[in-house]
């Protein structure tokens, strides 16, 4: 198990550093030049170039990478190009609600879509597996910012159950859960259908299996053996998923943070593409992407210590 979390550690830190560098690279293709944009049109020309000297883009790219790194390594991301704050407190302060977001629309959709997935597989062919089986493609064939706008017309604008933007300015946990339902709603829809799919097919062929036959040979109750027996093993690809969900519900929380207008990594982002804020996008980005990779690291953990198989691959 030691040489196996060594190995999962290894491939994360070599996975951020690919990641930086291609961020690094991608950012630099963006037209237009960063200095002119942030400034504004009416920017002198001395203006902009020291501009570029105080953010150190009239360096060499190679150059301006390997300060970028060194700034990483020692906890700095770098000071926002308009507000001079620091990048990471930004970040920070707009983290949890991307946190908030994401687990909340994980959250339900797990707790939804494991047991449809379960009982479609128990009742094989039935009513409820067609059901089930259209219920989960249209979740995942619709797209998040067609849910997000069509909930946002109907749950808070005709029915009024909802409140429409922003979030909780109170504290208290409920008003802030009530701000969080539609969004959370938002993201986690189609992963309702992935999740019931996936557990299905899971079910259906660890329920093949001869353990499962034998089992049922000795008189065991039904339910038993479809949750202690079946069900164990039919979780563990679903935990894989879940550690690379975290992370695309990160970066896909980007449509119900600009419907919703909610603050969050996501807004940050967008916001920072499009003033060219390049200290916001590559620390928010590079957050995001640690982020990701600690959930699937936690993921595969979790699935070497429920089957040793995995870790006996090494």
């Amino acid at each position: 198990m030691a040489l196996y979390i060594a190995q999962r550690l290894a491939l994360a830190v070599a996975i951020v550093a690919i990641a930086l560098a291609l961020l690094f690279g991608m950012i630099h293709l963006v037209p237009g030049d960063p200095a002119s944009i942030a400034l504004g049109p009416r920017a002198t020309p001395e203006l902009i170039q020291e501009f570029r000297q105080r953010m150190g883009l009239d360096r060499p790219i190679v150059v301006q990478f390997a300060l970028f790194l060194l700034n990483v390594l020692r906890g700095d991301l770098g000071r926002d190009v308009f507000t001079n704050q620091p990048v990471l407190q930004i970040i920070m302060k707009d983290l949890p609600s991307s946190l908030a977001l994401a687990g909340a629309g994980l959250g339900w959709a797990v707790l939804l879509g494991v047991p449809l997935g379960c009982f479609s597989a128990i009742r094989r062919n039935s009513w409820l597996d067609r059901f089930t089986g259209i219920l989960s493609v249209s979740a995942i064939a619709i797209p998040s910012f067609v849910v997000a706008l069509y909930a946002l017309l109907i749950f808070a604008v005709w029915l009024r159950w909802f409140p429409a933007l922003g979030i909780s300015r109170s504290g208290t946990l409920g008003e802030q859960l009530h701000y969080l339902v539609l969004p959370a709603f938002t993201v986690g829809l189609g992963w309702v259908g992935f999740l019931a799919r996936l557990v299905r097919a899971s079910m259906l062929e660890i329920l093949g299996e001869n353990h499962i036959r034998t089992a049922r040979a000795y008189g065991l109750p039904e339910r038993r053996i479809v949750y202690r027996y079946a069900l164990q093993l039919a979780i563990l690809p679903t935990v894989s998923l879940l550690g690379v969900g975290i992370g695309r519900l990160l970066s896909g929380a980007v449509f119900a943070e600009i419907v919703f207008t909610r603050p969050g990594i996501g807004k940050l982002v967008y916001d920072g593409v499009i003033s060219r804020n390049y200290p916001i996008v590559m620390g928010a980005v590079l957050v995001t992407t640690i982020l990701f990779v600690l959930s699937t690291l936690l993921a595969d953990l979790i699935n070497a210590k429920l089957d040793p198989r995995v870790r006996d691959r090494l």
